[in-house]
């Protein structure tokens, strides 16, 4: 997940603003980042790409496109860099791999599959964005399969239980070109406070840090593309930061589920999370 340090806070707007009456439903496309190396969770990534990292049995992707799915929007575009073709096989091979199969050998072969699934009415388009590309060229590249004015984009790492149809609402309302889903992750350690070289308080870990910050689900217009360069744009460098300098960025604020996975430790979490039953995000 790429949050930099140092970029400008984004100005906060609250869900009481969304727009009341009926949420426009009109499905979007939605781009996700699947390129990266991944390289903080190397003991899982060596051989695929971060967004095939499971989540219980299924990589971490699938659990964010069921995200989307739920709220109307099945059409993905995938920006592929490193073994993008691992995720390209998923897909290829997908009915082949959750179904059960009857199989007719010889010289007339014939598969039957007896069960159907969910994803049946996905449209996953996958783009060979560059190995080295970073966020901005990836996006930039896929930009032509889009032919709407508005479109969602997020990351192949991290899940969340916020309402995307309401997140669409509150960006129509405020007519931004980016809407930047804004999160509170949990609190990873306590705080002390010191008087000279002494502790005067020792308090345990929040349940959820104070400050928002980016949490990698956007609404985004088209517009964007006047702020991208070339594949060696960062889009969460100085594309978001001219954005933010000219009041083109809206948040939308979450204080529910959000969960990033950069670390070992993060993809156990989710795993701990899935396999209990009591998984945050499973809106489906």
């Amino acid at each position: 997940m790429n949050t930099p340090s140092g970029a400008r806070p984004i100005p906060l707007l609250r869900k009481s603003e969304v727009a009341t009456g009926e949420i426009d439903l009109a499905t979007m496309k939605v781009v996700i980042f699947c390129g990266g190396l991944g390289t903080r969770l190397r003991e899982e990534t060596e051989f695929r790409p971060k967004p095939m990292v499971p989540v219980g049995e299924r990589p971490i992707l699938w659990h964010i496109m069921k995200t989307y799915a739920h709220y109307g929007h099945k059409d993905f575009i995938l920006c592929l860099g490193y073994r993008g073709e691992i995720i390209k096989e998923y897909f290829r091979n997908y009915h082949w791999n959750t179904s059960d199969v009857t199989l007719r050998l010889g010289p007339h072969p014939e598969i039957k599959y007896h069960n159907q699934h969910d994803e049946e009415d996905w449209l996953v388009t996958l783009v060979d964005t560059g190995l080295a590309t970073q966020t901005g060229g990836r996006l930039k590249r896929v930009l032509p399969f889009i032919k709407d004015d508005t479109f969602l984009l997020t990351y192949g790492d991290g899940l969340i239980n916020s309402d995307i149809n309401a997140s669409i609402a509150f960006h129509k309302k405020h007519e931004k070109i980016v809407t930047i889903t804004a999160v509170q992750p949990a609190g990873r350690f306590g705080d002390l406070d010191i008087a000279g070289n002494l502790v005067t308080e020792f308090k345990e870990k929040t349940e959820r840090q104070t400050d928002f910050i980016n949490g990698g689900f956007f609404v985004v217009n088209k517009r964007i593309a006047n702020y991208l360069t070339d594949d060696t744009c960062v889009l969460e460098q100085a594309p978001l930061n001219q954005l933010a300098d000219e009041g083109q960025i809206a948040a939308f604020q979450h204080t529910g589920f959000w969960q990033c996975m950069d670390t070992y430790r993060e993809q156990q979490l989710l795993t701990n999370l899935w396999n209990s039953g009591k998984a945050p995000w499973k809106v489906w």
